[in-house]
């Protein structure tokens, strides 16, 4: 995808950026590709496939959730700053928190938010089930986001906890999802989700198939959830 490509597929959709946002995600690319010599961030460094299966990919979250209101959003496993730094670059009013378990990531989305001029953007280092147990955190959230971090059943009660109630979890998914969805609905449940929308559709131009599930939290999520670091994933729930 073409820098011109992701302009004008961008605007299909509604959403129409400025020079200044154009020239940010620029930035991010070039910003990717340098400290990706230094620390695996990521194995795509192509500049068309990262404006596809990084920048639209991530965006791809908007046709089918209104981010264009402040609100407050966390990130979990965001890695390179996927999905939410190119939401962030898209609708300036959101509040994003990133929580990663590597501090490497973390120093380059430090970096990467300073070089872009990005305000209200917050990194913190820690393993996801330590920071949704943590109280200035847990059920703190408007949306949670993840994309391809963990199988559904383990995401669930990594994201569910740190959704207010009345809030939201969006799952980005590739070509498994429904697959995992199945998987997860007890974890969701269990965690006071209940699945509100089922999106199906495949990434423009090489037509691969993703999924985007959207959740939303009906109850408060019960206090041992999540687990001690490590037992979501050896123990899940299905």
């Amino acid at each position: 995808m073409s820098k011109a490509n992701f302009h004008s597929m961008l605007l299909e959709k509604g959403i129409d950026l400025s020079p200044q946002q154009l020239e940010q995600f620029d930035k991010y690319y070039k910003i990717l590709v340098e400290w990706n010599q230094k620390m695996n961030l990521t194995a795509i460094t192509d500049e068309d496939e990262v404006y596809l299966k990084h920048f639209f990919d991530s965006i791809s979250a908007a046709f089918h959730f209104d981010f264009s209101k402040p609100m407050s959003i966390v990130d979990v496993g965001a890695g390179a700053g996927f999905p939410s730094i190119p939401l962030k670059i898209c609708f300036p009013l959101i509040e994003v928190s990133i929580v990663d378990s590597l501090n490497k990531r973390i120093g380059f989305l430090h970096h990467l938010a300073e070089q872009l001029g990005l305000n209200k953007v917050s990194f913190y280092h820690d393993r996801a089930e330590t920071f949704a147990q943590n109280k200035k955190h847990r059920e703190q959230y408007d949306v949670c986001l993840a994309r391809a971090v963990a199988r559904m059943p383990v995401l669930a009660e990594l994201c569910i906890p740190l959704v207010k109630k009345g809030g939201t979890f969006i799952a980005m998914k590739g070509a498994a999802g429904k697959e995992e969805l199945l998987e997860g609905k007890r974890a969701i449940t269990e965690m006071g989700g209940i699945i509100k929308n089922d999106i199906s559709f495949q990434l423009p131009i090489e037509e691969s198939d993703r999924n985007i599930y959207i959740i939303a939290k009906e109850k408060q999520t019960p206090k041992k959830y999540p687990r001690k670091p490590g037992t979501p994933n050896k123990q899940p729930i299905m």
